[in-house]
C-alpha cells in the first residue's frame, strides 16, 4: 500500500465520522424535543384532571347541602390559584314529560377560572336537583 492510498483512506474515514456525529446528533435533537412535547402534554393533562377534581368535589359539596337556596358564592382554593363560582339558581316553569310544574327544581353550576400557560382558563359543570331532596 502506498502513502497517498493511507493518508485518502484516514481522510475518508474523517469525513465519515463527522457525518455519523451530525446524523446521530440530529437524531438526538429530535429525541429530545419529541420528550419535551410529550411532559408538556402530560403536565397539561395532570392540571386538567386537577381542575376536574377540584370542580367535582366542589359539585359535590354543594349537592349535599340540606336546604338549597339561590345565590352565588366566590372562593379561591388555597396554594392552587383556582378560583370557584357557585351559582344556585330557583328554575320557574320546568315540566316533566307529562306536562307537570316540577317545582322547587334549581340548577347549580360551578365554574373554574385559573392562570396557567400566560392566560386565564376556565371550566364549569352544572346539574340540577330537588330542593327538598334531604328533608323528610
Amino acid at each position: 500500500m502506498n502513502i497517498s492510498s493511507q493518508s485518502s483512506q484516514r481522510g475518508f474515514l474523517l469525513l465519515e465520522m463527522v457525518l455519523a456525529l451530525a446524523i446521530f446528533s440530529i437524531a438526538v435533537t429530535g429525541f429530545v424535543v419529541a420528550l419535551n412535547k410529550m411532559a408538556q402534554t402530560a403536565a397539561l393533562a395532570q392540571s386538567g384532571m386537577k381542575v376536574t377534581r377540584m370542580l367535582e368535589s366542589a359539585l359535590d359539596e354543594t349537592l349535599s347541602i340540606p336546604v338549597l337556596e339561590e345565590g352565588e358564592t366566590n372562593s379561591t382554593i388555597e396554594g392552587t390559584g383556582i378560583e370557584l363560582d357557585t351559582t344556585i339558581k330557583l328554575i320557574d316553569n320546568l315540566q316533566n314529560e307529562d306536562g307537570q310544574i316540577l317545582q322547587e327544581m334549581y340548577r347549580i353550576e360551578i365554574k373554574a377560572k385559573w392562570y396557567d400557560n400566560g392566560q386565564w382558563q376556565n371550566r364549569a359543570v352544572e346539574t340540577w336537583r330537588y330542593g327538598r331532596m334531604y328533608q323528610p
